[in-house]
């Protein structure tokens, strides 16, 4: 073997912005932002948190970490990070400890890229 490639995996994600834009019209613009800012915090302390359990094989506590992963990134619209946080704990639950790994490992790509999306959506005002 002579070449060795390098792949790079650039996730895709959809974040709904209808939700965003229902979250506005319920609680107003300041309450929104508000809101929206405690969840993109809260989803990265659980995205580290559940990777640092992952990495300590305590599935339990991971999942219960997941589930609240879930249930705030539905509240803002990321889709995809609800989609792929859904799989985890699917994974979790069928002891499938391989396909865990690349859907772990697909959690922290989503929830990055998600991350990202929202802050480019904050910044032309969402």
């Amino acid at each position: 073997m002579e070449q060795i490639c390098i792949l790079h995996v650039r996730e895709t994600v959809c974040v709904n912005r209808s939700r965003l834009h229902q979250l506005t019209r319920q609680l107003g613009e300041t309450d929104a932002q508000d809101i929206l800012c405690r969840a993109v915090e809260e989803i990265a302390t659980r995205l580290e948190l559940g990777h640092a359990l992952y990495k300590k094989d305590q599935h339990q506590e991971m999942r219960k970490c997941t589930r609240s992963l879930v249930a705030i990134a539905d509240q803002i619209g990321m889709d995809t990070l609800t989609m792929v946080a859904e799989d985890v704990v699917t994974c979790i639950d069928a002891s499938d400890v391989v396909a865990l790994s690349a859907t772990q490992s697909r959690l922290l790509r989503a929830g990055q890229r998600s991350l990202e999306e929202i802050w480019a959506l904050q910044d032309i005002s969402v």
